[in-house]
């Protein structure tokens, strides 16, 4: 029962992110060899001022 889990700022719409889980998915059944069924793929999004990359909150950048 593969799990995988996707952390990044917040931002992006629902038509994205579930773009980006089912390319996923698909990745880990053709590789690992997993049932669709098995795979669980979790987006952690953190607000933009909760976040901070070279010392700048992404919401500065």
């Amino acid at each position: 029962m593969p799990e995988v889990h996707i952390f990044c700022a917040s931002g992006r719409t629902r038509e994205q992110k579930v773009k980006l889980m089912n390319k996923i998915t698909e990745a880990v059944v053709e590789e690992f060899g997993a049932a669709p069924g098995s795979v669980t793929v979790q987006i952690i999004e953190a607000p933009l001022a909760d976040k901070m990359k070279g010392g700048i909150p992404f919401d500065e950048r």
